[in-house]
């Protein structure tokens, strides 16, 4: 067989191949149908060849030998025999001892179904034990976290769950234990399981050893029922599969996928989905009442919706969300206030972002698998472990196989132990530290020198709710000047870009279409109608107009302002002054409590639709089982509100919208639910298509931030488990949140008189203190959305006095 560019011959039993050279041999194998059995081998994991069950004969100058196929890459040549009589009985001989001590429980055992060890048990296995003396056994089920439950007895030692938390994770929190027979996997003393990516070790471990404390022993394998889907607790959107049972979701699992997650998923995506089980739900329609809300139909309260929108001028309503909705809900949310309302007041950020055409739209945009090709990477934005966890993988994925990481921040990042350089200041200064590293001096030569090295892709985004949102664009002037660079927008909050594509910002039309292109706009206006003339509100101005009397009335689609937006005093007042408020929301929130009616939404897992991630790639998000109660989509809701108020929006169908987003999106052009399921596939379509055009190309400019000299300033981010609605009402995370406590450096606590354990007072509120060398003099570092720190707003910088005698 001729061998073809980066390919070697080799003869698999007798077949000559050509593969991939350097490729394992276990993977070269399987390319080409010949399956070896393996336990320790996973295709994301560095090979370790523990536990020798894929032994194969490979003939060398010494004659035959048998070799791990994990650990080998093939060469020119190279010839193998996987069915050899001294293959099989060294394969029986593994399971042999494999068994000895496992249990024999795969009736009750969690992996039974869908188990390797029972499937290489029956095709490679004796059939029968020699093995008649007592099995050894462990007290059981032992917790190795709040989320993860271990059986040492089934425990193989593939070693799979370790690799994963060391080296994907970078959380080396569990490990092999004792010499011997009496080897097994625990943590360390006091020191708990407490990754962000535990349940991945649940999803590789081959057999029942590893359960997930909210799917043990609650369904069997073959009772389940699988759809493909992508997460939405953040903007990476990593693609998962949806597993069901008696019309409930049970387990969500990885799905792979090369260009987008590698198949890991954070603790946060896998298992928030029983937070739409609570018991808290909102299943009906609810109207306000004296005292508080009662439950009324569907008819009644979209006529009373319908009626009350219909009573204002349209430039009076403001809409805020939809960054939690499918694009098609988001491109109806739009049509529905542009045209039926008649208000070009609608934004999907809640002020914690920045520049949505430079969000939607910038120019040498990156994708993720850009990470793996790059020389450099740049983050300045927030931390990546706390918010895009799946994308502080894949660039702990990318440093591991060569590249050089930058990280600029005002405080300690999980990334920041890879760094080959760390950039620290204070928080309110980073204009003043963006135009050191351009120049390159001093201290900063090392980093600067590492960025001139191309390709580059830079992550960019607001460290903190506090930092200037213009200093993104000025770090985006200067990461595009950078060798060939690319560059990633960093936003946190579910579909974002996806509602920014469909129009959901003062500035933007659908499909990446800027208000002030004329002519776009005309194109738009032939497919909907006429549009507002009036200059559109962003979230903070809305909230500023209701306060001052020029908006009466707001619609929130899954959006909480009070809790999320940068100044929560501003948003409580807003909303207390509005004079009518509508939420589509599944919770009753610190928002929607506040609103007129409130109708019940349905949620992620029960709505079918597509959405766009951080890199452009538009993905399909499938349904999984009906929606609980009476909740409805909120197209479909808004579509029964717009045929009453004597408008057709034209939203009963979510392929219907689908189809009409592909029409007039310029951006979307082509991107249908066909051409993603029969053309683009799993992985889905990076915007736009060759053949479409994207009108708004971005390009962003060095802009004048001033830096705040004011004595402390705050550095207030969000954390992975916060007080927000995923986490308050899912059982098994709602505990996970740590205390929230005042980040202060050695050099202010003295100054201030306090010690860890003390008491500080920031603006109005009360907090404990830690002292920590990672934080910048003059600096003190909050998280964001906890039960602490409610009502606190996200302001450069603060007042801070000790609280003496405080605890």
């Amino acid at each position: 067989m001729s061998e073809l560019p980066g390919t070697v011959s080799i003869t698999i039993n007798g077949v000559t191949h050509a593969v991939p050279e350097g490729e394992r041999l276990i993977t070269a194998a399987e390319r080409v149908g010949e399956y070896i059995p393996r336990f320790c081998h996973h295709e994301k994991l560095k090979p370790v060849g523990k536990c020798r069950m894929c032994l194969v004969e490979v003939e060398g100058p010494r004659g035959r030998a048998l070799v791990t196929a994990c650990t080998v890459p093939v060469e020119s040549d190279l010839v193998v025999d996987t069915q050899s009589e001294v293959v099989k009985r060294a394969q029986e001989g593994v399971l042999e001892f494999l068994l000895i001590n496992h249990p024999l429980d795969c009736p009750v055992c969690d992996k039974g179904g869908e188990c390797p060890l029972q499937d290489q048990a029956m095709a490679f296995g004796r059939g029968e034990s020699r093995f008649v003396e007592e099995k050894r056994t462990f007290l059981k089920p032992i917790p190795l976290s709040d989320l993860v439950l271990l059986d040492r007895e089934r425990c193989v030692l593939c070693d799979r769950c370790v690799r994963v938390a060391d080296d994907i994770a970078g959380d080396p929190l569990i490990e092999f234990n004792g010499r011997g027979g009496h080897v097994q996997i625990l943590t360390f003393p006091n020191e708990p399981f407490s990754s962000y990516f535990s349940g991945n070790t649940v999803q590789v471990c081959p057999v029942g050893a590893l359960t997930s404390v909210d799917y043990r022993f609650v369904a069997r394998p073959w009772d389940l029922e699988s759809v493909r889907s992508v997460a939405l607790s953040d903007t990476v959107h990593s693609p998962v599969e949806v597993h069901t049972s008696r019309g409930r979701i049970v387990r969500v699992y990885g799905a792979d996928s090369d260009a987008v997650s590698d198949g890991w998923l954070s603790d946060k995506d896998r298992f928030g989905f029983s937070t739409f089980r609570s018991d808290e739900r909102i299943t009906v329609p609810l109207i306000r009442s004296d005292d508080g809300f009662r439950e009324a139909s569907w008819t009644e309260a979209v006529d009373l919706v319908a009626s009350k929108l219909g009573s204002f001028i349209g430039v009076e309503v403001g809409a805020i969300g939809g960054a939690n909705n499918t694009n098609e809900e988001a491109y109806v949310l739009g049509k529905f206030m542009r045209t039926v309302v008649g208000s070009p007041h609608v934004d999907a950020q809640l002020g914690d972002g920045f520049d949505p055409q430079l969000a939607a739209a910038i120019t040498n945009r990156g994708t993720i698998n850009d990470l793996d090709a790059a020389a450099t990477i740049l983050v300045w934005g927030p931390d990546l472990k706390e918010t895009l966890p799946v994308l502080y993988l894949r660039v702990r994925k990318a440093v591991r196989n060569g590249a050089s990481l930058v990280v600029v921040s005002p405080y300690a990042t999980g990334l920041d132990a890879i760094a080959t350089h760390k950039i620290r200041y204070r928080a309110g200064s980073g204009s003043e530290i963006l135009r050191k590293l351009v120049q390159g001096h001093g201290e900063y030569e090392g980093a600067r020198e590492v960025l001139d090295l191309g390709p580059v892709i830079a992550l960019v985004g607001r460290t903190s709710l506090t930092e200037d949102a213009r200093l993104v664009e000025a770090v985006a002037a200067f990461a595009r000047s950078l060798p060939e660079a690319r560059i990633l927008p960093i936003l946190e909050r579910g579909n974002v870009f996806g509602a920014l594509d469909m129009g959901l910002a003062p500035t933007l039309l659908p499909g990446r279409v800027s208000t002030g292109d004329v002519s776009r706009a005309a194109d738009l206006e032939n497919e909907w109608g006429s549009l507002p003339e009036v200059a559109g509100k962003d979230t903070i101005a809305m909230l500023n107009a209701l306060v001052d009397g020029d908006l009466r009335a707001l619609v929130l689609t899954g959006a909480d302002p009070v809790r999320d937006c940068p100044d929560p005093g501003l948003a409580s007042r807003a909303l207390d002054e509005a004079e009518f408020i509508v939420a589509f929301d599944a919770f009753v929130t610190d928002s929607s409590v506040k609103a007129d009616v409130i109708l019940p939404a349905a949620v992620w897992g029960e709505v079918d639709g597509t959405v766009t991630n951080l890199e452009g790639r538009v993905q399909r998000l499938s349904k999984a089982l009906p929606p609980r109660g009476q909740a409805l989509s909120v197209a479909s809701a808004l579509d029964n509100i717009a045929r009453v108020m004597g408008t057709d929006v034209n939203a009963a169908d979510w392929r219907v919208i689908n189809k009409e987003i592909a029409q007039v999106a310029p951006a979307y052009e082509g991107v249908t639910a066909d051409y993603l399921t029969f053309e683009a596939g799993d992985e889905g379509a990076i915007l736009p298509l060759p053949d479409a055009a994207q009108p708004l190309g971005y390009i962003p400019v060095d802009v004048s931030v001033p830096v705040v000299t004011d004595r402390y300033t705050l550095h207030y981010a969000p954390s992975l488990y916060d007080d927000g609605v995923i986490v308050r009402h899912c059982d098994i995370l709602r505990a996970l949140p740590s205390p929230a406590t005042a980040r202060l450096h050695p050099r202010d606590a003295s100054s201030l008189g306090v010690s860890d354990g003390s008491s500080v007072r920031i603006e109005h509120l009360e907090f404990a203190v830690t002292v920590d060398t990672e934080v910048a003099p003059g600096s003190v570092v909050l998280p964001f959305n906890h039960v602490a720190t409610k009502g606190l707003a996200a302001t450069a910088s603060v007042r801070i006095e000790a609280v003496r005698g405080g605890a």
